[in-house]
């Protein structure tokens, strides 16, 4: 099956901004879905609202675009009814961490099988440049005209801390280390999280003066390092991508039909 095969194409042009990284990321997932030869009724896309759920308008699966931050929670209910699908979350910065920081969370501490990919351009793209959970603190938007003195949120580590069974992290430019990253994290039985730094030019990028889409990705090259590299010693300020935690832990959907079976048997 050839990538085209996986895309609507009754519904491009796409919507995105010129320059926008989330082309980018749906380029690369669909690469990854192609190369693990997964066929489109195993999987289902879950999105809520914003710039990056538009992405499950584009996709042939089986879709749900549900209502803003609660995209975990429609994809728990798909997973848990019906566990043998692939079940992939695409977000943005409020989507997940902010109206679904709660849901968020606990996704990864229950460590429900479904990947949960996090689009961060650290701005509020489809409703106006406002700031985000992720803009950090120095920055510009709309809501923040005299710079913003909110501190942003590392995904990586609130992951982690989550408890989150597959965390890992990386950027547009690095289309090749996208797809590889999210091979595996659809792969892992457990909850993944992949965050991918993603440009807008539109918004953040024009606020904060960074230039052009290309600009915003040279920065991406030039600010970010494999994790545990030499030059994250020299330079603590890099940002470190790769796969943070890859680890075995109980999935939740079949500790839950163990629980089922035991009741069953009156244990």
């Amino acid at each position: 099956m050839a990538v085209k095969d996986y895309i609507r194409q009754r519904f491009f042009p796409h919507i995105w901004c010129p320059g926008c990284g989330h082309g980018i990321v749906l380029n690369a997932l669909l690469r990854a879905i192609d190369q693990l030869g997964m066929s489109k009724n195993e999987i289902v896309m879950v999105s809520g609202i914003g710039c990056s759920s538009r992405i499950s308008g584009y996709v042939d699966f089986h879709t749900l675009h549900t209502l803003h931050g609660r995209a975990l929670a429609f994809a728990t209910g798909v997973k848990m009814s019906m566990p043998e699908l692939n079940v992939i979350v695409p977000m943005g910065d409020g989507d997940a961490l902010a109206i679904g920081g709660n849901h968020f969370i606990h996704a990864a501490r229950r460590n429900i099988a479904m990947t949960a990919i996090i689009m961060n351009n650290r701005i509020y793209g489809m409703t106006g440049g406002q700031y985000s959970p992720l803009s950090g603190y120095g920055t510009r938007a709309t809501t923040a005209p005299y710079l913003n003195i909110d501190h942003d949120f590392d995904i990586a580590e609130m992951a982690m801390a989550a408890g989150a069974s597959f965390v890992a992290r990386t950027t547009t430019y690095h289309v090749r280390q996208m797809a590889d990253i999210l091979k595996e994290a659809i792969l892992h039985e457990g909850f993944s999280v992949v965050e991918i730094l993603s440009q807008c030019p539109t918004y953040f990028g024009r606020k904060n003066k960074m230039g052009s889409a290309a600009d915003m990705m040279e920065m991406f090259k030039k600010n970010t390092t494999p994790i545990g590299s030499e030059a994250k010693k020299e330079n603590p300020d890099l940002i470190e991508r790769g796969i943070f935690v890859q680890k075995d832990v109980p999935e939740y959907c079949s500790e839950y039909d163990k629980l089922i079976e035991n009741a069953m048997k009156g244990q």
